[in-house]
């Protein structure tokens, strides 16, 4: 036992490690335990896929524990600004625990996969001109002030998210490299706090490097890495066809550092081109289809040479962005034409 915190696994998905979290109960849709699967496309790279989770993304291990103290705040609203999937999750979760959800939005640059699972789940949309970064400013100025704030700034997000690194633990021990998408930057620094408390506890021997991929046209901290930079290079207008990672100006980006600076770790990014490349070979060679945000991590595994055992988190499900996959037939008019085609 370290502090209030001890290892006792029970049950499942992210209550299952109610001895390790600050809360011991609440919001559930059953969210975590997720696949760990052993990949074909390199050797020892495993791929931790959070599209499992009921609303297709890693962010329903957070709310379920940010709703869970909205209710007991006494809140009857939340608010968040979101690239798509944290507003499907706000949704979801709110409306599981009786609350109404405001989700603000960036026009024109939500995937329609989220954007219809936060309307499903009775969430009012809200949509401001400009990029991701805008709306988040407007939460944080000013939807505060009337409803619970859900973005990654709350530490009860970060919280939740941090049974990613148990659950790797249970299933394939403390591996040597965990690889995580980055858009807003809470994902990484709650995954690197999970491994960290797992080597308080002395269970985690040498805890694993933290490497932080983005979008080569939305890489604000790998850009500042690369240059030797203690901060982010900030962009106003990210470009990338990873939607759920299209961030300029990432709010967790000091935590981000920390991770990454903590574990030696490092930041790189990856063309768009290289996104897709990989979203395709999860698909084909793994039979674990991902959004292109998701998909990230995979393309910078494959990118990189790295010792030991790599555990890439794919954040998303690939219903999120549908979109992005272009869709190719054959028509056939006869059974004749059917089985030559099959013959093939």
């Amino acid at each position: 036992m370290v502090g209030d915190i001890y290892w006792a696994p029970k049950g499942s998905g992210v209550w299952r490690y109610a001895t390790m979290l600050p809360l011991k109960s609440g919001a559930t849709l059953r969210e975590g335990g997720t696949p760990l699967v052993e990949s074909r496309l390199k050797p020892n790279l495993w791929v931790k896929f959070e599209g499992a989770n009921p609303t297709g993304s890693f962010k329903d291990r957070g709310m379920a524990l940010g709703v869970t103290v909205a209710k007991e705040a006494g809140a009857n609203k939340v608010v968040v600004a979101s690239t798509g999937n944290t507003a499907a999750s706000a949704a979801a979760y709110a409306a599981r625990a009786g609350l109404k959800a405001y989700v603000v939005l960036p026009k024109g640059n939500v995937a329609r996969g989220k954007l219809m699972q936060a309307a499903l789940h009775g969430a009012e949309i809200v949509v401001v001109d400009g990029y991701f970064d805008k709306a988040l400013s407007m939460v944080v100025e000013y939807g505060t002030k009337a409803a619970y704030p859900l973005n990654s700034f709350n530490p009860w997000r970060l919280e939740g998210q941090k049974t990613v690194a148990f659950e790797i633990y249970e299933e394939l021990g403390c591996p040597d490299n965990v690889v995580v998408p980055v858009g807003n930057a809470g994902n990484i620094y709650a995954i690197w706090k999970g491994f960290k408390e797992l080597g308080a506890l002395g269970l985690c021997k040498k805890l694993p490097r933290m490497i932080g991929v983005q979008a080569a046209g939305a890489a604000p901290l790998a850009k500042a890495w690369r240059e030797g930079l203690d901060r982010p290079l900030f962009l106003d207008e990210p470009r990338t066809v990873a939607s759920a990672i299209k961030i300029g100006k990432p709010i967790n980006w000091a935590k981000a550092f920390i991770a990454v600076n903590e574990s030696h770790g490092m930041f790189i990014e990856v063309p768009d081109s290289e996104i897709l490349r990989a979203q395709s070979l999860l698909a084909r060679a793994d039979g674990l289809g991902a959004e292109p945000a998701g998909a990230t991590s995979v393309a910078g595994a494959l990118a990189l040479d790295l010792p030991g055992t790599t555990v890439a988190v794919v954040t998303g499900h690939a219903l999120k962005d549908p979109d992005v996959v272009e869709v190719k037939t054959a028509q056939v008019s006869s059974e004749a034409e059917l089985l030559s085609l099959l013959e093939k």
